[in-house]
């Protein structure tokens, strides 16, 4: 069980860098040049919260001593930062499909 926490950690980490913080980080600087429509900014009002959220989740499982756990807040932070995926860039997308 040790080797596949170990694992685990180390995606919980990627999830939270390559798929929670640098969306988020790019569409919000979209939002603030001007570069999407408006109403992209009411996504990052949902989809910020689970990122954080997702982000303490992750850390808590990085720290925890228990293997379980551990395993299932790194499942559940993972699954926010997926939530939030969807939320923002699915959004996103929809939101310039319509306007265009």
């Amino acid at each position: 069980m040790t080797n596949a926490l170990r694992s685990l950690r180390w995606y919980g980490v990627l999830a939270v860098v390559f798929f929670g913080l640098l969306p988020t980080v790019m569409l919000t600087l979209l939002v603030a040049g001007g570069h999407t429509p408006g109403q992209v900014g009411l996504l990052l009002i949902g989809g910020i919260p689970l990122v954080l959220a997702a982000i303490v989740f992750v850390a808590r499982g990085l720290t925890g001593s228990d293997p379980e756990l551990a395993a299932r807040r790194l499942h559940l932070g993972m699954a926010l930062i997926a939530g939030a995926d969807v939320l923002m860039l699915g959004g996103n997308a929809l939101i310039r499909m319509a306007s265009a």
